[in-house]
């Protein structure tokens, strides 16, 4: 399943996300302040930082969910904000934290929710639209699940639910607050597999740096509303930064293909 191309050879390749000069004020507390930030279509990015250093508060800034207070957010080149709000649907795909997961609605009504985006208001969705609802069902392991209402699901299930919504929505960009939150270790693993075979530009808000490791292209780590690295995962997550970042004793482990962070005695 792909759902963004790579620019043909020469093509000037502009950032499928880019923000430029972003702060967020509340009152007299600067909650963001990011100078430069690119994220290339196609790339898997992690963004790792400790509680309340502001990777929420971006991820939910480059969805436009929220402004800023200067700056830009641009989507292949275009302010964000000058997106019509449908349009913006087609083309990002966000799934926060705190998503409500109560409503009265089956598994396959929720992804249909996605298709939504792809229709004028009060359009019913179509035998297309159900053939990519399947599809993702089938994709996320969740086609057992398709009947169950989400109240009478687990948590983790839930969360699968959510995420396969996501990438029903058909967007070439998908951002995520935590999406392996909740999950055992099996879905964490089969749900980053997805998201990172799909072609799209995925930025993913993690607290587990050796998933990041494992499944990112790049990393970025924030601190304090800012951006404290960016780049490949191996250059970001050194143990000394991660030592001083996080305030954890923290050791490295060469496994031959990758490395593995020990954080703690």
């Amino acid at each position: 399943m792909s759902i963004s191309t790579a620019p043909s050879p020469g093509t000037a390749v502009l950032p499928r996300l880019g923000a430029e000069g972003v702060s967020l004020r509340y009152r007299q507390h600067t909650a963001l302040d990011i100078t430069d930030l690119a994220l290339l279509a196609g790339s898997v990015t992690a963004i790792v930082g400790p509680n309340g250093s502001g990777k929420t508060t971006l991820l939910r800034l480059i969805a436009g969910i929220a402004r800023p207070s200067t700056g830009l957010i641009r989507l292949d080149g275009v302010d964000l904000t000058t997106l019509p709000g449908r349009e913006r649907a087609r083309r990002i795909a966000y799934v926060g934290q705190a998503e409500a997961s109560d409503a009265p609605f089956t598994a396959r009504e929720v992804l249909g929710l996605g298709r939504s985006a792809h229709r004028a208001d009060w359009q019913p969705t179509d035998r297309s639209d159900a053939e990519v609802v399947e599809s993702i069902l089938t994709l996320m392991d969740l086609t057992h699940l398709g009947d169950r209402r989400l109240g009478s699901m687990s948590g983790g299930e839930r969360q699968r639910v959510l995420l396969a919504r996501a990438l029903a929505q058909g967007a070439e960009t998908i951002l995520l607050d935590e999406p392996t939150n909740h999950l055992d270790v099996h879905h964490q693993q089969h749900v980053l597999d997805v998201l990172t075979d799909l072609g799209a530009t995925v930025v993913l808000v993690l607290h587990d740096l050796n998933l990041a490791a494992a499944f990112c292209d790049r990393v970025v780590m924030m601190g304090a509303g800012r951006i404290l690295a960016e780049g490949a995962p191996t250059d970001v997550l050194r143990p000394e930064r991660v030592e001083e970042v996080y305030r954890v004793r923290t050791r490295e482990v060469d496994l031959g293909e990758r490395r593995h962070l020990i954080l703690g005695r």
